[in-house]
């Protein structure tokens, strides 16, 4: 990966590699599932509750990987073993892989794959009665053997065990091959040579066999999880303008009748409700829209937009940010730590930080909260009422509040409390100085 980021923690859809097949597992009904990973490793914070892991010490290949997690299984009966950098493996395919092992009573069973293009893959080698021999890797392909490289069935690298049958084998791995490591197939070898039924599953799904090894792998995966999450929203009654110019994370949730617009990104924990319009051109972070919110154009991130709400264009909404039933942030607006009452508008040109808003509110285009104090280094708050309106270009300099039907005039630097059905007229006196212009 070329990354100083271990590549399981690359993130896929706004889940860290590794997390997805934990999460297929889980969802296929795993009892007990662990992460085997390097020393040093931070792989705590990315695996999914109830997750384990469990410290490979030696870089000793698959077969040692597996060995590594055994004590952590102990008492299992079967031990499905999944690749932590093949993400797109669902869980219905788990749930058939052990069906099919305790129906066949195999000892071990391998998903495999039908390919078009094998190249590179370990081939499935069967016998006469269908059963598998073997796994032969392509670098082990010895001679002029076409007839294993014509093999179209390939290994996935997904397995299922009988856990004594496994734990019998383990030991008589041998590191007789290019890499000097402990291969996990060999344990397939092991057993067939027992006499033991090894059995293949063959997936539907190609995809399956789907690794990351570098960038480029992580982004063919990633346009692949992302096609079949928004295949998943769209058959439950989401309209996606342009799936191509559409980016919505698999932690995302989406009612129907949404209609999700070009060049929008839906990410995090984001929740968008019925009917709401999220697009063209909005990025969406943590936050929740409500039913029939409208947001255009438009940045937010860890921001509450209420029922029937409106955002945009162009307005960029901070973490913090709330917006009440058919409340308005308008063109060129930023907000950050703000409640907006329901039913009141910031149309334009404004920034509204740690402020309060009552309901029926209307703020004047370059209406400014100063709620920073330089000199204490606190943010201080604005508090409007209800039915609050001020001029065009008014600056509200915090902690200062306006009760309800309060008034400012336009161009007002407001700094004293402003009583109920108040105008405050905070400015200049207007002066005009005749011929000005004519002076030299």
């Amino acid at each position: 990966m070329r990354s100083a980021t271990p590549k399981v923690l690359h993130e896929v859809c706004g889940r860290p590699l590794v997390a997805w097949p934990v999460l297929a597992a889980q969802a296929a009904g795993a009892e007990r599932v662990v992460v085997v990973h390097s020393p040093g490793v931070p792989l705590k914070e990315a695996l999914p509750p109830g997750a384990t892991g469990a410290v490979q010490e030696q870089p000793d290949g698959t077969g040692g990987a597996v060995a590594a997690a055994l004590p952590s299984l102990d008492g299992a009966r079967t031990i499905v073993v999944i690749n932590g950098d093949v993400p797109l493996v669902p869980a219905a395919l788990l749930s058939e892989l052990v069906a099919a092992h305790r129906h066949a009573g195999a000892a071990a069973t391998v998903v495999s794959a039908r390919l078009a293009d094998p190249a590179g893959y370990g081939r499935i080698v069967r016998d006469q009665a269908g059963r598998v021999v073997r796994i032969v890797e392509t670098k082990q392909v010895e001679g002029d053997d076409h007839a294993v490289l014509a093999i179209d069935e390939v290994n996935t690298g997904i397995y299922c065990f009988d856990a004594e049958a496994l734990s019998g084998a383990l030991p008589r791995l041998t590191t007789d091959n290019a890499q000097g490591e402990l291969y996990l197939p060999q344990v397939l070898d092991v057993l067939h040579g027992d006499g033991a039924l090894v059995a293949a599953h063959v997936a539907s799904d190609p995809a399956v066999v789907l690794g990351v090894n570098d960038r480029v792998q992580l982004a063919e995966v990633r346009a692949e999880a992302q096609k079949r999450i928004l295949e998943e929203h769209m058959r439950n009654g989401v309209s996606v303008t342009d799936p191509r110019q559409v980016v919505v994370d698999a932690t995302v949730t989406i009612e129907r009748d949404a209609v999700i617009g070009i060049g929008t990104s839906l990410l995090g924990s984001t929740q968008v409700g019925e009917g709401a319009v999220v697009g063209p051109h909005c990025t969406v972070t943590n936050s929740v829209i409500a039913a029939g919110a409208v947001i255009k154009h438009s940045w937010l991130e860890g921001a509450e937009i209420g029922p029937g709400a409106s955002v945009g264009p162009f307005a960029y909404l901070r973490p913090g940010t709330v917006l009440r039933a058919d409340a308005k942030a308008g063109t060129f607006v930023e907000m950050k730590n703000s409640d907006i009452g329901e039913g009141s508008k910031v149309p334009h040109l404004s920034y509204i930080g740690d402020a309060t808003v009552g309901p029926g509110s209307n703020l004047g285009a370059a209406t400014i909260t100063a709620n920073y104090d330089s000199k204490r280094r606190v943010k201080n708050r604005t508090t409007l009422g209800a039915g609050v309106k001020t001029g065009v270009d008014t600056t509200l300099v915090a902690p200062v509040t306006l009760g309800d039907r309060a008034y400012t005039a336009a161009g007002s630097v407001v700094v004293e409390d402003v009583p109920d059905g108040a105008l405050a007229i905070a400015r200049a006196r207007q002066s005009s100085i005749e011929g000005y212009a004519d002076r030299e």
